[in-house]
């Protein structure tokens, strides 16, 4: 079984989310639906399909998690330095606009783009695996490509 790499908050912020979704959504969820049982015929019940619904939801995203958690490599990010790899924060400048931006590289299922949480398979954090400060990257993206520089990278 593939180990997923993560980072201590990431681990963390998955294992509260499956204790939230166990311990709080899962009981609420099945009281709603036994309360919609009580309203009679199922067929034209709406409260009972959308307890249903969100039943379903709830169990895919507890196995979604479960699995994470199950293989999860929690690294240490703090404890690693050098040359660009998972973890790493990274800031760039886009060398065509002078534009600043940062970014963590994560794994795939902690990554959110809007937090500057990098997905370290998304073709930029493939782009700066390896690299240096100071060193220019090229990024082919669906979008075009860019050219960045490396300003720093920091392990926190």
């Amino acid at each position: 079984m593939e180990k997923l790499p993560i980072t201590p908050a990431g681990f963390k912020a998955a294992d509260d989310e499956l204790k939230r979704l166990k311990s709080v959504d899962r009981p609420a969820v099945i009281r709603a639906i036994a309360e919609a049982r009580e309203h009679g015929d199922l067929s034209e019940n709406a409260e009972y399909h959308a307890a249903r619904e969100q039943q379903s939801h709830i169990e895919r995203r507890v196995k979604e998690l479960e699995g994470i958690i199950g293989r999860a490599e929690v690294i240490d990010v703090s404890k690693l330095s050098g040359p660009i790899k998972f973890g790493a924060t990274v800031k760039l400048v886009d060398e065509d606009t002078e534009e600043e931006k940062s970014f963590q590289i994560v794994g795939e299922s902690e990554a959110n783009i809007e937090k500057n949480l990098l997905n370290i398979k998304s073709p930029i954090a493939r782009a700066l695996i390896g690299k240096e400060e100071g060193d220019s990257v090229e990024v082919v993206t669906p979008g075009g490509t860019k050219y960045y520089e490396i300003v720093t990278i920091q392990y926190i």
